[in-house]
């Protein structure tokens, strides 16, 4: 059983929340001298690391990059956007391109071992999971299936650094097969990108501009 959280105030916390989402927009020009502190970064890591995914398998990585050399390689991949070398941390998302019968298991193994079952007690979700995976591979929508899974990550990260102060943007204006070839990645394949650090608001022209979204009601509709 879970531990339950609770909040002394519901109504503080409702203002932080939706005060931290109206901040936070996709910065197009970040302050290269401030960066996120050590412990920022574990809490922004750890969002992604509790973030669901289908089943849990969580079938993709994230590459927490600040090396100014590979960001500098990376720099074309991504047309020269000036995130890639000025925010704080580059977060690249990469799925993984199929599943494999050793990757699920490997994933039940890891579920026996955090919850102490025997392994034979999860034979079930197993095939289960297998099952899922083999309908997925053999329709053609593994790649799919996996990449949505890193986006949910993406969002949790997004989330998390809005509430922090941190700025965020998500990038897919990027040449992936680039990105592959920089991070050496073979099983995997880059989906989406996510600069993190600080907003230089007196030279970014988005700063200034309020943000635009649908009304509400054209949006989100109450059945």
């Amino acid at each position: 059983m879970g531990t339950q959280v609770a909040f002394s105030n519901d109504a503080k916390r409702s203002d932080e929340i939706l005060g931290g989402l109206r901040w936070r927009y996709a910065v197009k020009t970040y302050d290269a001298a401030r960066k996120i502190t050590e412990e920022q970064l574990g809490v922004l890591e750890e969002s992604i690391l509790l973030a669901p995914s289908s089943f849990g398998i969580q079938p993709y990585k994230v590459f927490v990059i600040s090396d100014p050399e590979v960001r500098e390689r990376l720099k074309p991949a991504a047309y020269n956007q000036p995130a890639i070398t000025d925010a704080s941390h580059l977060f690249v998302f990469a799925y993984k391109k199929t599943l494999t019968d050793a990757d699920l298991e490997k994933f039940v193994d890891r579920i026996a071992e955090v919850r102490e079952q025997e392994r034979d007690e999860l034979s079930g979700l197993e095939a289960s999971v297998k099952g899922a995976a083999q309908r997925s591979i053999e329709s053609g929508s593994i790649e799919t299936w996996n990449s949505r899974q890193a986006y949910i990550g993406l969002g949790f990260l997004l989330e998390t650094a809005a509430l922090l102060g941190i700025d965020a943007t998500p990038m897919e204006g990027f040449d992936p097969q680039k990105v592959d070839e920089v991070l050496g990645l073979k099983d995997h394949t880059a989906v989406v990108i996510a600069a993190v650090g600080y907003r230089d608001a007196d030279k970014d022209w988005l700063a200034p501009l309020p943000k635009v979204r649908k009304p509400k009601h054209e949006l989100i509709e109450r059945v």
